[in-house]
């Protein structure tokens, strides 16, 4: 069966996470993706190891389905074999610091005039202007994006969240826009320059509190579980943010994961009055209606609370969606790990690897009915040397020279 992105070419040069991630999707949906690593490798091939001289799961959970060559940049040979990668590419993606692409030699001008139907896509920190030149990690991003300073507890400091959204967030905008540009490309045959700045992905991911920001103008957000208003958005807790509040419940036996989230839809007041032994409360005028229970969201939580300590976050799931109640236990990573129903999904998946044996990764997010994912294990370093160099007419021989020159 072919694949949606059968026939295209990426040439990746990216590290790390942010870009990984968003060349591993390409790969996934079925582009030939070609990881072009410096002949160190990239950095994250060491980093965070659990097993010594095997490639880190930080690596092969960010890298399958590609292939791996090695090439010096610095060197007058590697810029020759760059050039003629260039042109036999669709996609160059790329998320070094401001500039880098330029310092070497290879200006959006000079990819133009390699290969006028290339997208050029990159990933920066920031957009032009000020914050240009900043270094950004998945954290700064969280930071500048508004991301931290609406996460929280009123009372406790700004809180980084546990999703990469400044990292494999902006990768997956890259994704879109990639793919649109390829699009486009079909009408106008040209390529064209992607950017997509980490900043800027967390600012998208965060709209509903710039939404709040305005709305503050107004006065105070009544949703929010809050006592004080000040001029910006505070930090809410476990509150929903938006039009039905919601709260993560402890359950039992009170691990501390042992939590579910619950929201309270105005139809669903009644029924779980009844299933937490109040159903008086359906027809008190002081609880009945959500305006009657928005002053009182804690106090209302802490009687469904009384109710779900009772119970396991999956009983009380099992109760709550019987009954049409928007609910989600909170799942450790061990559960999610473990979890039947997303290996089931192919949402994780284990993966075969010559040094490790196996490891689990995520898999695919999207599903496309005619192009489904097999996801194959991250490439040593330089694995594909041999077949990709090749195909340029470079023979065995010049190959071994190369080698030994640290051209490759």
């Amino acid at each position: 069966m072919t694949k949606a992105l059968d026939g295209v070419r990426v040439l990746d040069m990216t590290h790390v996470q942010s870009g990984p991630s968003c060349t591993q999707i390409l790969a996934w949906l079925g582009a030939d993706v070609i990881k072009l690593e410096a002949p160190t490798g990239d950095i994250t091939r060491q980093q965070l190891r659990d097993l010594p001289d095997v490639d880190s799961l930080y690596f092969t959970m960010l890298n399958c389905n590609k292939r791996s060559i090695t090439l010096n940049m610095k060197s007058d040979r590697g810029k020759e074999i760059f050039t003629d990668l260039v042109k036999n590419a669709d996609v160059l993606v790329e998320n070094f610091a401001p500039g880098a692409i330029d310092r070497m030699g290879f200006t959006w001008e000079r990819l133009q005039e390699l290969n006028p139907g290339l997208v050029f896509a990159s990933i920066k920190g920031f957009g032009p202007g000020r914050y240009e030149n900043f270094k950004a990690y998945e954290v700064v991003a969280q930071a500048m994006g508004g991301a931290m300073s609406t996460t929280g507890f009123e009372d406790g400091p700004p809180t980084a969240t546990g999703a990469q959204i400044g990292d494999s967030g902006t990768g997956i905008h890259l994704v879109a826009g990639i793919l649109a540009a390829l699009f486009q490309r079909t009408h106008t045959g040209k390529g064209q320059r992607v950017t997509v700045a980490m900043q800027e992905a967390v600012l998208n991911l965060t709209r509903v509190k710039l939404r709040d920001q305005q709305r503050l103008t107004h006065g105070p957000l009544r949703e929010y579980p809050n006592d004080n208003f000040g001029t910006e958005v505070p930090r809410s807790g476990n509150a929903s943010g938006g039009g039905q509040p919601g709260w993560a419940l402890r359950c039992a036996p009170g691990g501390p994961n042992d939590y579910i989230y619950v929201i309270v839809q105005p139809p669903g007041w009644a029924p779980i009055a009844e299933l937490i032994g109040k159903p008086e409360l359906a027809e008190d005028p002081d609880w009945a209606t959500p305006a009657a229970r928005l002053d009182k969201l804690d106090k209302m939580f802490a009687l469904i609370e009384q109710w779900t300590e009772q119970h396991t976050k999956f009983e009380v799931m099992d109760k709550l969606n019987a009954l049409n109640v928007p609910c989600g236990p909170i799942m450790s990573t061990a559960e999610l790990i473990a979890d039947e129903t997303l290996a089931d999904l192919g949402a994780v998946v284990e993966v075969e690897h010559p040094q490790r044996g196996t490891f689990k990764t995520v898999g695919c997010p999207i599903k496309l009915s005619d192009s489904p994912v097999e996801v194959q294990t991250s490439p040593g370093l330089g694995e594909h040397n041999s077949a990709i160099y090749g195909s340029l007419g470079i023979d065995t021989g010049e190959l071994e020279e190369l080698k030994a020159a640290g051209v490759i």
